[in-house]
This record gives structure tokens, C-alpha cells and sequence, in this order.
């Protein structure tokens, strides 16, 4: 399967609100405990602008968006100190569901970590989801262990009242 893996553009905003609509509707099915919010629309237009949200596309089609940050403090708290990249909000085309795209987004976050001079790839989930947790570890994250965040005020809605389970890749 050929793919390729870019920035997302101003031109895909619709396609990433509507990705995250469809995420969120498969969350309130499989793990109903926890759903994401509707994600701000300046959030994700701040992503577009600043290069931190980003697409895989398989025949001109986008499959998968992803955010990335440099920093994540209030989730990471004092590993926040460590060089990491943050990967957030893997959202699936369903159009290209089964295809683990987690797989193809950690090849390229290995590379781009190293370009970045990171020396830890790094993501995380809310609530005691079971097979995610599995999906990410079979995928090379070490799992961390789940946590209760001291600080969530400009967190999105969903960490407010779910432990978090942290995991990463030491490069």
C-alpha cells in the first residue's frame, strides 16, 4: 500500500472536523466512558498554521490526521522536562479502518523525533481502555501506567474526570 504522510493544510479542515465527528461516534459505541469533545475549531486551525497537524493519504484520500506538540506539561508534568514529541487525536478515515496506521505513524514519528533532536516518542489515553492500551503497546509503546492529573483546567473536557494511561517510545 502506497502512502504519504504531510502536513495538513487549511484546505482539510472540514475533512478533520469531520473525523473527529466520526471518532467521537465510534468512541460513545466502544468505549462509551470516555469520548472526546468537539475539539475547538482555532485549536485545530493554530495546528494547521503552526505544522502540528498532519494527514497520511492513501489515493488522494486522507485516511488518518494526527497532532503533534513539543510539549505537554500539564499530562506529562515533570517528564514534560524530557525531549519528547507528543502525538494526539489519531483520528481514522473508516474508509481505511483495519489498516493500523498506528504502526506507520510511529515509523515516521521515529524519524521526525530525530530530526527534532527527541529522544522520546509519547501519547496518551483516557480511562482504562484495555484494547487500546494493547493496540499501543503491540505498536512499541512501553505502557507507563495510568494516572490521575494533578492540573486538567486547559486540558479538553475529556481529561477532566478519566485517569490517563501515558505511554512512549525511548528513542
Amino acid at each position: 500500500m502506497s502512502f504519504k504522510i504531510l502536513n495538513s493544510t487549511s484546505q482539510d479542515f472540514q475533512t478533520i472536523l469531520d473525523l473527529y465527528e466520526t471518532a467521537r461516534k465510534l468512541q460513545q459505541k466502544v468505549f462509551p466512558e470516555v469520548v472526546w469533545p468537539k475539539f475547538e475549531n482555532q485549536l485545530i486551525t493554530d495546528e494547521i498554521n503552526n505544522s502540528k497537524q498532519w494527514k497520511l493519504i492513501i489515493d488522494n484520500k486522507i485516511a488518518c490526521i494526527w497532532a503533534i506538540t513539543y510539549s505537554d506539561e500539564q499530562i506529562w508534568e515533570q517528564l514534560n522536562n524530557q525531549p519528547a514529541i507528543y502525538i494526539h487525536r489519531i483520528a481514522t478515515n473508516p474508509d481505511f479502518k483495519g489498516l493500523n496506521f498506528v504502526e506507520k505513524i510511529v515509523t515516521w514519528a521515529k524519524r521526525h523525533a530525530k530530526l527534532k533532536n527527541k529522544k522520546f516518542i509519547r501519547l496518551d489515553t483516557c480511562g482504562n481502555n484495555l484494547k487500546l492500551i494493547k493496540h499501543y503497546k503491540k505498536n512499541g509503546f512501553d505502557f507507563l501506567g495510568i494516572t490521575n492529573l494533578k492540573n486538567t483546567n486547559n486540558l479538553p473536557k475529556h481529561y477532566h474526570n478519566a485517569p490517563v494511561c501515558r505511554f512512549e517510545i525511548k528513542l
